[in-house]
């Protein structure tokens, strides 16, 4: 199924209603020209105000808004360098504004800084979020939705069901966005991360909540592999069964020939 046939609507509403999402599933594209971002319907912009990615992700996937960012509305290099709207250069790969703080050492900041996934500066002007269901990003260069570690394993059995492959993914500390939506936007791959201490902070991420990123139209090959899923007894979210019960009896619903 091509972007063209997506109907965005229905896709978020099938995504919120199997997995019980508490937040939106939202979008993100960049632009190469800023008119061209400034011009979607509805679109806000920051206005005085400096911001983390993660706020304006967030004002997305909380509030249900249409925001536009350039360089200029994010806080610093950190935050643009994953997106691809700047740093990147030499000052930034040296980590030193993370040594002392995240760590111990300017050669363990600049091992984290050239670990992360970030999109390559110069191509891009801006980038927008916006509500998966709007549809005014149409299409998305990625979709992204939060969920419970239940949800997100369920979601990844629903992409494995047909096509099996085997995901891995990084974890590179402080800066996740680069896990998910850097990883996702460079690689055009799904991609999971633990949000990071800067997205709890800033972006009002969950204790209990990790970010899904990829391509929207791997969407419907996953809810149409938990659909596949549920029919053999296997759904979300998963029914205790008991730490003392004779396993038997549950395990003869999905599968029959154990009795």
């Amino acid at each position: 199924m091509g972007d063209a046939q997506l109907d965005w609507g229905k896709l978020a509403a099938e995504l919120e209603r199997v997995l019980r999402l508490r937040s939106i599933p939202f979008g993100m594209k960049l632009f190469e020209q800023r008119e061209t971002m400034e011009a979607i319907a509805k679109i806000r912009r920051p206005k005085g105000s400096i911001h983390t990615m993660d706020q304006i992700v967030a004002q997305a996937a909380r509030l249900g808004w249409t925001v536009g960012v350039t360089a200029e509305d994010l806080v610093s290099d950190q935050c643009r360098s994953v997106v691809g709207l700047g740093g990147q250069d030499e000052k930034w790969y040296s980590g030193a504004h993370m040594t002392g703080v995240w760590y111990a050492t300017k050669q363990d900041a600049s091992a984290h800084q050239s670990a992360m996934h970030c999109v390559p500066k110069g191509r891009y002007a801006a980038l927008a979020v916006a509500p998966l269901a709007s549809g005014r990003l149409d299409p998305p260069d990625i979709a992204l939705f939060y969920a419970t570690p239940g949800a997100m394993i369920y979601f990844i059995n629903g992409l494995q069901w047909s096509g099996y492959r085997r995901f891995d993914w990084s974890v590179v500390g402080e800066s996740a966005c680069a896990d998910a939506w850097g990883r996702a936007l460079v690689t055009r791959q799904p991609s999971l991360s633990i949000p990071c201490f800067a997205e709890r902070r800033y972006g009002g991420v969950l204790d209990d909540e990790m970010l899904m990123a990829l391509p929207p139209q791997d969407i419907p090959r996953a809810l149409d592999g938990m659909a596949a899923l549920a029919k053999n007894g296997l759904r979300y979210p998963f029914a205790q069964y008991g730490i003392q019960q004779d396993v038997r009896a549950g395990m003869a619903v999905s599968y029959p020939d154990r009795r």
